[in-house]
Formats: structure tokens, C-alpha cells, sequence
């Protein structure tokens, strides 16, 4: 699956779960779930905060 991030659109994606990805550009964590991107940011703590109020519907669309 070629993806961008919604958040940087860059390409340099890596998969670390069955449907987890992260952008080692700008250091987010993605889940694709019925092709629709989940996205979150990593916490000092190691918890995710949901980033999705940031984007659109269609930026969070996998194409």
C-alpha cells in the first residue's frame, strides 16, 4: 500500500502492525480501519492523543 501522511504528506512510511504505520517524518502514528486513516500522536508517556479533529474526512480517506 503506497500512502502519504495527512500530516506532513510525506511518504517515508513505516508499517509496525497489522494495520499500524508511522511517519518517521513527522513522528505520528496512523491505523487504517475500513480504509480510513486513524491518526495519533505519540505522547512522552507512550500513549496516543487523537489527531483526527485535525484533518477532513477526505484527508483521512485512503485513496
Amino acid at each position: 500500500m503506497l500512502m502519504r501522511c495527512p500530516n506532513c504528506n510525506g511518504r517515508d512510511i513505516g508499517k509496525i502492525g497489522s494495520q499500524n504505520y508511522y511517519c518517521w517524518t513527522c513522528f505520528i502514528e496512523m491505523t487504517v480501519v475500513n480504509n480510513e486513516l486513524t491518526v495519533h500522536q505519540i505522547e512522552s508517556d507512550g500513549s496516543l492523543s487523537s489527531l483526527n479533529d485535525l484533518f477532513s474526512e477526505e484527508e483521512l480517506r485512503l485513496q
